[in-house]
């Protein structure tokens, strides 16, 4: 039954965040009119989320008198010859988030309005040509989120050690190179579908690994041997030596509009359950993703497919799944729309016991792919997804995409974007989970300075009136972002 309930703010706690936001945002455009033109009479490298990736080695030898305000702590020189320098750099991000309905309307504290923020700094040092040391420093906080899970640790990690590492690059010749990586680092690989530092929470997730990069002109193979990081509130964030990550990454570039990944993943996790199997999972994905463009780039597709082995306790896995997506951006029509139609599908169990058939996400960024509530996961999951973007300028982008959403298989549960089960299995039950409606706006005040504006709505489907509480999710949401 519909029932209504006031909204609920704490607004002694979120006063102090959304004041410092607003100063955020005030500053922010009063920058932008200097910081709107990022390029100049010299070349800079493209801002990305993984910082250690930026090269600012096109600054050395620039007087620093011409170097634009924006850049002047891009690039410091230590020596005399500039061959040993550092970079500085950092990112700011506010979010204020609305929910109503958090978990179909099943508990009484099922609507809440809080901030969330992170901040990092990172010192990106180099000695030569070949030695490197990285180093990244956090803080995430959280003002009270009410929520059921309260205050989670993808929400809260505060004055952390997000990344330090050490590279040793080995060129091998002109065009090849081999960079050896040991330390606490960040792990993205191809649209981060099975592994990524995930962005969109709050505290980031990292690795303490071993890694070497072999990389030329048209080829990037990954090894990696690691241990997950977890939250830990109380204390320094430490490794998790019950779980491990590691396998191999390789990009081919077949052209200059496609390419080509080839993948296996490992992961050995201590005591994990699927659908009533527990134990000991070791468990092993095989993967490919294929992109390109075609027609002089108005024609643009992705597939993505993965096949999963290995066992649980004593009962062997064989999971799988499968993206396709379609983009066409026809030339010459008004706001460069670029519409969109894509399919994703991940196995589930059809049976409790015995042999697992529920594909394992991994380390995902759901929050991309099935839908913006993050109620979904890459489990036990059908969803078709079309949707269209519209960029009336430059700076602007509007988004907005339909996903149809049900279970693969009746046997087994219905899993969030955590891989958490947000229902358990009913073989009785309809597949349906439901449709959510995806509404984005992003602007870009500078290159470095964006707001994103979004409101999520899901339409409760026959799985969730069959097993419970089945009330429409509704999500506002604003975010402020500043790269420095």
């Amino acid at each position: 039954m519909n029932t209504t309930r006031p909204l609920r703010i704490n607004t002694t706690v979120l006063k102090p965040y959304l004041a410092l936001s607003l100063a955020a945002l005030l500053l922010c455009l009063t920058l932008a009119p200097a910081m709107a033109d990022d390029s100049g009479s010299y070349a800079v490298p493209k801002t990305k989320f993984l910082r250690f990736e930026e090269d600012w080695s096109s600054l050395k030898g620039i007087p620093r008198d011409q170097l634009k305000p924006e850049h002047k702590h891009k690039f410091i020189a230590l020596s005399d010859t500039g061959n040993i320098w550092v970079s500085f750099g950092g990112h700011t991000q506010f979010r204020v988030e609305n929910w109503n309905n958090f978990d179909f309307g099943a508990p009484l504290n099922d609507q809440d309005t809080f901030l969330i923020g992170r901040g990092l700094f990172h010192a990106d040092w180099h000695f030569g040509d070949n030695l490197r040391i990285f180093s990244e420093f956090k803080h995430a906080d959280i003002t009270d989120r009410d929520l059921p899970g309260g205050e989670r640790s993808i929400d809260v990690d505060k004055y952390e050690l997000q990344q330090l590492f050490v590279d040793y690059k080995i060129p091998l010749n002109n065009q090849s190179s081999l960079t050896l990586r040991a330390g606490r680092q960040e792990y993205a690989f191809g649209k981060q579908r099975l592994i990524s530092p995930l962005p969109w929470a709050n505290a980031l997730r990292h690795w303490d690994g071993l890694t070497a990069i072999f990389e030329n002109a048209d080829f990037r193979i990954h090894g990696f041997y690691s241990k997950f990081v977890p939250v830990q509130r109380s204390s320094f964030n430490n490794a998790d030596a019950d779980n491990l990550l590691f396998g191999i990454n390789a990009t081919q570039k077949l052209s200059a509009n496609s390419g080509i990944d080839y993948y296996w993943y490992g992961i050995d996790r201590a005591n994990r359950s699927f659908n009533g199997t527990q134990g000991d999972e070791n468990r092993h994905t095989l993967g490919v993703r294929h992109w390109g463009k075609y027609l002089g780039n108005q024609l643009d597709y992705e597939v993505e497919a993965a096949w999963q082995t290995g066992e649980v306790g004593n009962d062997d896995i064989s999971a799988g799944m499968f993206t396709g997506v379609l983009g066409y951006q026809p030339l010459g029509w008004s706001g460069k729309p670029r519409f969109s139609l894509g399919f994703d599908y991940a196995s589930g169990d059809d049976e409790a016991g015995g042999s697992v058939g529920t594909f394992n996400q991994l380390f995902p960024l759901g929050h991309a792919y099935l839908g913006f509530i993050d109620i979904v996961g890459r489990q036990n999951i059908i969803d078709f997804h079309p949707g269209v973007k519209l960029s009336p300028f430059s700076q602007a982008v509007f988004g907005f995409e339909a996903h149809f959403l049900s279970r693969a298989n009746r046997g087994d549960a219905f899993y969030n974007a955590g891989g958490g089960i947000v229902r358990p299995a009913d073989p009785n039950a309809a597949k349906t989970i439901g449709t959510e409606l995806d509404f984005t706006f992003n602007y870009k005040f500078t290159p470095r300075v964006s707001t994103l504006v979004g409101f999520s709505y899901l339409f409760a489907g026959d799985f969730l009136e069959d097993t419970g509480s089945s009330e429409n999710i509704r999500f506002f949401y604003t975010q402020l972002i500043f790269t420095f």
